[in-house]
C-alpha cells in the first residue's frame, strides 16, 4: 500500500508538473485566457437581457458587432451595461425573433445588419445555430448553471483550457493538410484572430494585429468563400420574407415599450468591394430602415468611421474598435446610450 501510495503522489506531481509546464509555455507563445464561444457562455448572457432598459443595451448580429463593439469603453462612456448575443456566421434574425416572442422583454436592441448574413436564406452557408442555443437557453437545468458557473471559474485562469484552438481537436484542425481531388482541408482560422471575453467580445491578439502573414491567411478563407458562386434562387422573395420577418419583431418588441437601432459596421479592402457590388445600400440597408421605420448608423456616413482599415477585411482590431465605439455612441439614439440616474 505504501508503494501504491508513493507511485500515485509521483504520478500525481508529475501531472502537475506537466500541466503547469504547458500553461506556462502557452504564455509564453502569446496564448492569452479566451473563453469558450458556445451555447453556454450565450445563455448566460440571453438571461440577462431583463435588466432595465434604462441601464442596459442588447448587441445581437453576427461577428462584426463582436469585434468592434468594445464593451469595457460601451459601460465607461454610457455607464450601461452591454448584453452581447451576436453569433458569428449567424443571421441575427432568428434572435430578434425569438426577443420579440419574449412577453418580458422590453428593452433596446442594437442589431448588427451586415447583409451578407442578415439576409441569408435557408439555402444559404450561413451558420445555423440560433436555435441550438435558444433551446440551450430555455431548458438550461440547475446542474447545467452550476457547472456553467463552476467551468467559468477555472476557464478564467488558465489558458490550455481554450477548448477551440487548444483541445486535441483543435490543435489536430491547425495542421494544414494540401487539398486533394474532391478532399479539401477545413478552413480554419487562427488562434490569434478570436480571443473571446466573459462578456463575448471578441478581440484580436496582439501577434495577429502585428503579423501580416497571419491576416493574409485569414483574407484567403474570406476570398475563398467570396469566390463561391451564390445560390440566386428565389434571392428576391428570400430578401422581401426577412424584411417582413424583421417588421414582424421590431414591430412587436416596441408594442412593449422597447425599440431597435440598426447600425452597419466597417468592413474594408476586397471585401468591402465585393459587399457594395452584391448588396447595394438601397435595397437592402436603406429597404430595411425604411421597412421597420427605423433609425440606422452606417459606418460609411461617419467621417469618425468611413475611413478605417481592418487587418483581414472584415474586423476591427482592438485599438479601432474603441475609436469605432466612442463613434457609435454618438450616433445612436439617445435613449439607447442615455446615462443611468443614480
Amino acid at each position: 500500500m505504501k508503494t501504491l501510495s508513493k507511485a500515485a503522489i509521483l504520478m500525481a506531481g508529475m501531472v502537475v508538473i506537466f500541466f503547469v509546464a504547458w500553461e506556462l509555455h502557452l504564455r509564453s507563445k502569446g496564448f492569452t485566457v479566451s473563453y469558450d464561444e458556445g451555447k453556454e457562455l450565450w445563455a448566460d448572457k440571453r438571461a440577462r437581457v431583463y435588466e432595465s432598459p434604462e441601464r442596459t443595451t442588447v448587441f445581437i448580429g453576427s461577428s462584426r458587432i463582436k469585434y468592434d463593439l468594445d464593451i469595457d469603453t460601451w459601460k465607461a462612456m454610457t455607464g450601461r451595461n452591454a448584453v452581447q448575443l451576436a453569433m458569428e456566421g449567424n443571421s441575427p434574425v432568428p434572435i430578434l425573433e425569438d426577443l420579440a416572442a419574449d412577453p418580458k422583454f422590453a428593452g433596446k436592441v442594437v442589431c448588427d445588419a451586415m447583409e451578407f448574413v442578415f439576409f441569408a436564406g435557408d439555402n444559404s452557408p450561413v451558420r445555423r445555430e440560433q436555435k441550438q442555443y435558444i433551446e440551450y437557453y430555455k431548458g438550461r437545468t440547475p446542474a447545467q448553471r452550476a457547472s456553467f458557473e463552476l467551468n467559468r471559474g477555472i476557464e478564467s485562469q488558465l489558458v490550455f483550457l481554450d477548448k477551440d484552438f487548444l483541445s486535441l481537436n483543435g490543435l489536430m484542425a491547425e495542421w494544414q493538410i494540401t487539398n486533394r481531388p474532391y478532399v479539401y482541408a477545413d478552413l480554419v482560422f487562427p488562434w490569434s484572430f478570436q480571443r473571446v471575453t466573459f462578456d463575448r467580445q471578441d478581440k484580436m491578439a496582439p501577434v495577429f494585429v502585428a503579423d501580416t502573414n497571419i491576416q493574409n491567411r485569414v483574407k484567403g478563407i474570406w476570398s475563398f468563400m467570396i469566390s463561391r458562386p451564390p445560390d440566386t434562387t428565389g434571392a428576391e422573395a428570400t430578401r422581401l420574407a426577412i424584411l417582413q420577418r424583421t417588421v414582424v419583431a421590431v414591430g412587436k418588441i416596441r408594442a412593449r415599450g422597447g425599440d431597435v437601432c440598426f447600425v452597419r459596421p466597417p468592413s474594408s479592402g476586397m471585401l468591402e468591394q465585393v459587399e457594395k457590388m452584391a448588396m447595394p445600400r438601397p435595397m437592402f440597408w436603406q429597404a430595411l430602415l425604411d421597412a421597420t421605420h427605423s433609425s440606422g448608423v452606417h459606418y460609411a456616413d461617419d467621417p469618425a468611421t468611413d475611413h478605417f482599415i481592418c487587418p483581414e477585411w472584415s474586423h476591427l482590431s482592438p485599438a479601432d474598435a474603441v475609436l469605432y465605439t466612442r463613434a457609435l455612441i454618438g450616433r445612436l439614439p439617445e435613449s439607447f446610450v442615455r446615462k443611468p440616474l443614480l
